[in-house]
């Protein structure tokens, strides 16, 4: 009698152990997994402890509200581009999209539109802003139409739309500029400054318009059927097709918000120089891509969040103006913004197989508990 209960006694001693073991490593390597998912934000917080100790000017109200303004444009362009990349797309012609919307706008806006007969109709700055962001949605669904219907590469579609998106934009002026978008009171075209460079509250307008649309896209993402149909389409696209999701629509959609979200950065960005220029956020893709990489947004698609992305946006935008408030060269600026979104992508890449591996360990742990409570009864 006295034997069997020591057996008992050393069996679940054992158990008690090995299951023990098993949670301790699973704790470290949750843990390991909640700092690597909060990643852009430790990293944020770390840019602005360095810059604040290194320049005494970082940290002020008025250069915290500028570096804000700054990162606005390139949120609102990487919230679009987050959409797209959910699915398991890209979309590299958001820049050209942009400019193309800065010139159709700016010349509607110094130029009116000329009608056959010779006549110009001008329109008020809602409705030429309206225009503009129609413009983008429109341009971004061709690119969904060239992805769907002729089954073009989503990096080759949007490839060759940022040649013909641009090239568009420098016709529009034959390579000139609309150098004066104040507009006059007899037109009935004034008030496009107020986008970019007027303030509500203390704080600049675009800011306020960057706060609306992430809010608007973490609603649509989150809360949304369309949302859970994004992520869907991202994480199983023939899985998703089976259970009776329409994927081309799905897909036209996201290159549709894509595209008005960069028509409403160029918009920004034209009204903050009072001027439209052809070369309207060129290569800002880049910098759009990168936030949402930056944010979690995995390349592959399904997985990502719009908190993340307008995150990497800051992260981005708070490191560049960083360097150049301490004096870094440019050339060292790309070198550093080129390292970190590798750095992203590897980190990005860690996560991913740390959570197969938690997964894999859980299943494995339960496994051996089990069989080792009915070895020891």
């Amino acid at each position: 009698m006295s034997t069997e209960i020591e057996s008992s006694a050393e069996a679940a001693a054992v158990i008690s152990t090995g299951a023990a073991d098993w949670r301790t490593g699973r704790g470290v390597s949750r843990a390991v997994l909640l700092l690597v998912r909060g990643r852009t934000l430790i990293f944020l917080l770390l840019l602005v402890i360095v810059f604040g100790l290194v320049s005494s000017d970082y940290l002020t109200q008025s250069n915290l509200i500028l570096m804000t303004k700054h990162v606005s444009v390139n949120a609102i362009l990487a919230i679009g581009v987050t959409f797209v990349i959910l699915t398991g797309g890209i979309d590299l012609s958001v820049g050209s999209i942009a400019g193309l919307a800065s010139m159709i706008s700016g010349g509607l806006l110094y130029d009116g539109f000329r009608w056959f007969g010779g006549g110009r109709i001008f329109f008020s700055v809602a409705v030429v802003v309206v225009i503009g962001i129609l413009v983008g949605g429109a341009v971004g669904g061709v690119n969904g139409v060239l992805i769907t219907r002729f089954r073009v590469a989503p990096f080759i579609a949007t490839l060759g739309m940022l040649y013909v998106a641009r090239g568009f934009a420098e016709l529009r002026s034959n390579g000139g500029t609309f150098p004066d978008l104040s507009g006059s009171r007899a037109r009935g075209n004034t008030g496009f400054h107020i986008l970019g460079v007027d303030s509500w509250l203390g704080v600049p307008v675009a800011v306020w318009i960057m706060i609306v649309v992430a809010a608007a896209a973490i609603v649509v993402t989150t809360r949304t059927p369309f949302g859970r149909q994004v992520f869907a389409v991202g994480g199983n696209e023939r899985a998703a097709l089976l259970a009776g999701i329409h994927v081309n629509r799905i897909k036209i959609a996201v290159y549709v918000i894509s595209g008005a979200c960069a028509a409403l950065a160029g918009l920004l960005l034209t009204s903050e120089l009072g001027a439209a220029y052809p070369d309207t956020a060129t290569t800002y893709e880049l910098n759009a891509i990168a936030a949402a990489v930056l944010g979690g947004t995995a390349l592959s698609g399904g997985r990502g969040t719009v908190t993340g992305t307008v995150m990497g946006a800051f992260v981005i935008g708070f490191l560049s103006d960083g360097l150049v408030l301490v004096g870094v060269s440019t050339f060292w600026q790309n070198v550093v913004k080129g390292a970190v979104i590798v750095l992203a992508v590897i980190t990005e890449q860690g996560q991913q197989r740390l959570q197969a591996r938690l997964h894999a360990r859980a299943a494995t742990g339960d496994a051996v508990t089990g069989t080792q409570r009915k070895d020891a009864t």
